[in-house]
């Protein structure tokens, strides 16, 4: 009798079971050690994540989070209901002057019905000093 042509008394499996595969060790890419932190292949994979200035990304979603409160406010209505009015602050960051910044962003608010002014004028103290935000340079590659 060949092996392929053996019987087995195990009963086959139901639609509702699991067939598990165990692979032939050092076939394939997988090792047959288990996985652990010592493991060089997966403390490379931590290390393609992207690394941000986080001081900044926190001043900015601050300032975000700030931005859609006094816009809710200055529309009177909740973040959803809201017009399409679009604030994009590294494109005021690129602006060299606080009246060309002002402008853009009146034109931005130009649906509003409320007066504006201030909201400009606490906008454009909130950014003073920021940095735009850039795509972060690769190390070592």
């Amino acid at each position: 009798m060949s092996a392929a042509s053996t019987e087995t008394n195990t009963p086959l499996p139901t639609a509702g079971s699991r067939v598990f595969f165990q692979g032939a060790p050092g076939v394939g890419c997988v090792s047959s050690s288990p996985i652990n932190g010592d493991d060089p292949v997966q403390k490379k994979q931590g290390k393609v994540t992207v690394k941000y200035d986080r001081k900044e990304l926190r001043k900015r979603l601050v300032l975000e989070e700030w931005i859609i409160e006094q816009l809710s406010e200055l529309y009177d209505c909740e973040e959803e209901e809201m017009p399409e009015v679009e604030i994009d602050i590294d494109d005021l960051l690129e602006v060299n002057s606080d009246d060309e910044r002002a402008s853009k962003l009146q034109e931005s608010l130009i649906d509003c019905y409320k007066p504006t002014e201030d909201f400009v004028r606490e906008l454009l103290c909130r950014i003073r000093g920021m940095r735009k935000l850039s795509a972060p340079t690769k190390k070592g590659l």
